[in-house]
């Protein structure tokens, strides 16, 4: 039985550790909890009143949320590794009696002072064994604040991508180019920019998909889901030009577009329906209203 729980312990750290793994480093950053903890915290967001302002919560309490589980996690897993050796294996200060300080809460207590490298305290192991494993535990209590870190650093500057390009798209309809200006070498160069910039938010949705459930605010030109129809639109009219850049320069921006919606259907949306589709089924889930709606 002692075996089983110290296994039981070890499975639950290895599953934490990959779910860190895949949500932080790999390729595909499909972390199972943090997708879980940040799907569900949209959709309850929309079900309050003032679900605006409520979503824009959303996911900064979901990355809170989600390194919360993983620390209590990585806690209550080293907890089951050393529970069924205490107290036979630790060592205790004067004044503790080993034997009454031997149960589950003592091991949470022993796995939270390790976990946050505060070193030992009143208990110590003396255990061969445990005296390498304990300070494996410090080590992933210090990786698990640096992964914090560098996740948060990598969500910020996708989320201001995203929004200077919304904010572009918004200056430039303001602006109202004339045909005869779309359809010139400074409309390819434009459109080209646009090409670019959009490939980079796919990018992001692809490597960063916790960027998705993140609020783009009150502002209407700082929205994305409210102005990609309107990137769509130019590149309509790009299609229909007599200069070969020009629709060069538009059949580059369709394709990135379609690609847009390709991964934003694929792993947010699911609505199997055509671009338009997708990005009317994006508006609608940030809230706003499509361009040209």
């Amino acid at each position: 039985m002692d075996a089983f729980v110290s296994l039981l312990g070890a499975a639950v750290i290895l599953t934490v550790l990959r779910d860190l793994f895949h949500t932080l480093w790999h390729p595909t950053r499909r972390g199972g909890v943090s997708r879980v903890v940040m799907t569900l915290m949209w959709r309850a967001a929309r079900l309050f009143p003032a679900h605006r302002r409520v979503a824009g919560l959303a996911g900064p309490l979901a990355m809170v949320t989600v390194v919360g589980l993983w620390a209590m996690a990585i806690v209550l897993g080293w907890a089951l590794v050393y529970v069924p050796h205490m107290p036979e294996e630790f060592t205790f200060s004067r004044g503790l009696e080993p034997t009454e300080h031997a149960d589950l809460l003592d091991s949470v207590y022993f796995s939270l002072v390790t976990v946050g490298t505060l070193g030992f305290g009143d208990i110590a192991p003396t255990s061969t064994w445990l005296r390498i494993v304990a300070p494996l535990e410090a080590l992933i209590g210090f990786a698990l604040l640096t992964a914090t870190v560098s996740w948060v650093l990598e969500i910020y500057p996708a989320l201001t991508r995203r929004r200077a390009l919304a904010l572009r798209l918004a200056t430039l309809r303001r602006a109202t180019p004339t045909r005869e200006q779309m359809h010139s070498t400074l409309g390819a160069v434009l459109l080209e920019n646009l090409a670019a910039d959009l490939s980079r938010v796919r990018i992001d949705f692809s490597q960063y998909p916790e960027s998705y459930y993140f609020h783009d605010g009150e502002h209407a030109d700082l929205a994305l889901a409210a102005l990609v129809g309107y990137a769509a639109e130019l590149a309509r009219d790009g299609r229909a030009s007599d200069r070969a850049d020009v629709r060069l320069a538009a059949a580059v921006l369709t394709d990135t577009l379609e690609e847009l919606a390709t991964t934003l259907d694929q792993r947010f949306l699911h609505t199997g329906g055509t671009p338009a589709e997708v990005f009317a089924a994006f508006a609608r889930d940030h809230d706003r209203t499509p361009h040209g709606a």
